[in-house]
């Protein structure tokens, strides 16, 4: 209490002299509707970049939970869209998803390798999320690899650009389908090989799945046709296809489950 009290007494003048300016503003601004305005429009400007910044500081805090909400929207369009085109291609008049095989598990990439000849891709869902190996993965632009093995929170995808990974994929248009394979040079081309030279090959064309796996539904995007080799002495060419999808810009994924594929596999073990 002394304390304040000698603090008082050693800064009275100065602490006189503030709450005589105070007093002095306040009539000055009561009394001048020119000044008084310009003390509300200059308050309302500090306040306003005050609650702007606290606004976007508050957004950036909700971001991951903004961008998950639009993860679970989008599988849902995505396995509905799905399910219509699959009801079209086998005329089947049923409710959405009650006999789409394949289900959709969005994850998190945390690591992502595109500059090596095999490279990996690591996400954040693992056994007990249901994803396990020989699943395919993919985003709402193209697809990116097959689930190679998982533990109880993560698992490894072997992205397309290794070139240990072959996957079945067609012309859009015609249907024509082949290997797609990566040579190991660019991030953005892989090449679609053993397409018959009778079909009708356009630079600029999609090349989208085959369906003819478990493991990827018929018709996810994959790229554009760039360029393509056909040999006059085999009866087979060599497409380069432009990825639709950056993989050297991964943030979050779908990993596709095919409901049937266990049921489908033994199917194909006893007809051997």
């Amino acid at each position: 209490m002394q304390q304040i009290i000698n603090f008082l007494i050693r800064y009275k003048n100065t602490l006189l002299f503030l709450l005589l300016l105070t007093i002095a503003l306040f009539f000055t601004i009561q009394s001048h509707q020119y000044h008084k305005s310009k003390f509300i429009n200059s308050t309302n400007f500090i306040s306003g970049g005050i609650y702007t910044k606290l606004n976007a500081i508050d957004k950036y805090f909700y971001l991951e939970k903004e961008n998950n909400l639009l993860l679970k929207e989008n599988k849902l369009l995505r396995e509905q869209v799905a399910s219509f085109k699959y009801m079209q291609d086998t005329m089947i008049n049923d409710s959405v998803n009650k006999n789409y095989p394949y289900h959709y598990i969005t994850a998190k990439v945390i690591r992502n390798q595109y500059n090596k000849i095999d490279n990996f891709i690591l996400i954040n869902k693992g056994d007990k999320h249901k994803v396990n190996s020989d699943l395919g993965v993919i985003t709402s632009k193209g697809i990116v690899g097959i689930i190679e093995k998982s533990s109880t929170n993560y698992a490894r995808i072997i992205s397309i650009l290794n070139t240990n990974l072959s996957i079945s994929a067609q012309l859009k248009k015609t249907e024509h389908f082949g290997s797609l394979l990566w040579d190991g040079k660019s991030p953005n081309t892989l090449q679609l090989q053993d397409i018959p030279r009778m079909a009708p090959v356009k630079v600029g064309d999609t090349i989208v799945t085959s369906g003819k796996s478990f493991i990827f539904p018929k018709g996810i995007p994959i790229g554009v046709i760039s360029d393509y080799k056909l040999d006059q002495n085999d009866n087979y060419g060599t497409i380069n296809v432009h990825l639709f999808n950056d993989m050297t810009s991964l943030s979050y994924v779908y990993v596709i489950k095919n409901n049937n594929k266990e049921e489908l596999s033994n199917f194909l073990q006893e007809d051997e």
